[in-house]
């Protein structure tokens, strides 16, 4: 058997998604255990299960836990400010759509008003 078929894949497949048990998640995202907690209990990352050893995470959580490892590290924000900024900045993402399919109706097809 090769060295790549002996290694283990950190992920678990149900039906089409690809979810991290919690040690390959935090190995993943390069953040102690205790961040990924909190950071649970803030509302910030959704885990399937009940208990911190039955958690699995989804794939895309992998980008929000990096963004929340950037402001706790960079910024030094607590879980709650993170949560925050995060919920800020989503809201932000959704005005600018809002905004841009508004300005787009407002223009004509040449881009004048």
């Amino acid at each position: 058997m090769s060295e790549s078929e002996n290694r283990r894949s950190p992920y678990q497949t149900v039906g089409e998604q690809h979810y991290l048990m919690l040690g390959d998640f935090c190995h993943a995202c390069h953040v102690p255990e205790e961040h990924v907690i909190a950071w649970v209990f803030e509302g910030i990352l959704d885990p399937l299960g009940n208990m911190p050893k039955d958690w699995k995470f989804p794939e895309p959580s992998l980008t929000v836990a990096k963004k929340a490892s950037r402001l706790t590290f960079d910024l030094e924000l607590n879980p709650p400010g993170v949560a925050l900024v995060l919920d800020l900045l989503a809201q932000i993402g959704e005005l600018q759509v809002r905004l841009k399919v508004l300005s787009g109706m407002t223009t004509g097809p040449d881009g004048a008003a």
